[in-house]
């Protein structure tokens, strides 16, 4: 089945280059989002206070009020009035991690709680079994980087994962840091470009050998195929992601809210 979230905003389309110089209060909101997604905020527990936060990164209150509004959209935190800020929390059910899917923030929920480090696997044009699969231009060199997710080093593998970045990020790729787990984050950061779109591909499959192998599972097995295409405010795609992931160890849960 496809599914499409769209977050596209009204400012004026923006030049990816990794040389532009990003607003201050992007920056603010990927270190926060980082620090978030790393676990250094335990979830469900009290934020930061805007003064202290002021004070920590030597930034206006109108920054780090921006920076917040951005990660309260991404529903990575939740803010009340008289209550303060608190990370929204993750979740694991029934012996699956539950993936929340209702905004570009939800999709690095999954990071929360699990550990991916990335390894550089060359250039070259975008495989046609994924291609395939994409109803927008591909066409160009991509950088590919692949990973393997889990929740701690002895759990069993509960994703695999290939990035792909488009030639046109230039330098950025580079500076990417493969340690991180939520590479879409950092390309906002370093280059400043805005997330306007992001569509997902989800189908169940058979494992091939390979795959198997790469999620400990026996071929023919079931498994979740989701391809996520980033897209920037031209509609074109810059970076696109392909998880793989056992059928008994990875759920999405999806909320709808319904006009009165």
């Amino acid at each position: 089945m496809g599914l499409e979230i769209d977050l596209a905003e009204a400012a004026a389309p923006k030049k990816i280059s990794a040389e532009k110089k990003t607003p201050r209060y992007l920056q603010l909101a990927g270190e926060l989002r980082e620090a978030i997604v790393s676990g250094r905020y335990a979830n469900g527990r009290q934020f930061p206070t805007e003064t202290a936060l002021c004070k920590q990164f030597d930034v206006s209150r109108f920054t780090v009020r921006e920076a917040l509004k951005r990660l309260q959209g991404e529903g990575l935190i939740e803010r009340k009035r008289g209550s303060g800020t608190i990370v929204q929390p993750a979740s694991a059910r029934g012996g699956a991690l539950h993936q929340p899917l209702s905004n570009v923030g939800e999709l690095l929920q999954y990071a929360r709680g699990s550990e991916v480090i990335y390894s550089a696997q060359g250039s070259g044009t975008l495989p046609a079994s994924v291609s395939d699969q994409i109803e927008e231009s591909t066409n160009g060199i991509w950088r590919r980087f692949s990973g393997t997710r889990r929740q701690n080093a002895d759990s069993p593998p509960i994703a695999v994962t290939d990035a792909y970045f488009h030639e046109k990020l230039g330098d950025a790729v580079e500076q990417l840091d493969l340690g991180a787990g939520t590479l879409f984050s950092q390309i906002e950061k370093l280059t400043g470009i805005t997330v306007a779109r992001v569509t997902q591909d989800i189908q169940a499959i058979a494992a091939n050998s390979a795959m198997a192998r790469a999620l400990d599972i026996k071929r023919g097995e079931p498994i979740l195929r989701i391809i996520r295409c980033y897209l920037d405010t031209k509609g074109a795609v810059y970076e696109i992601s392909v998880s793989h992931h056992p059928g008994n160890r990875f759920a999405y849960s999806m909320h709808i809210d319904l006009d009165a």
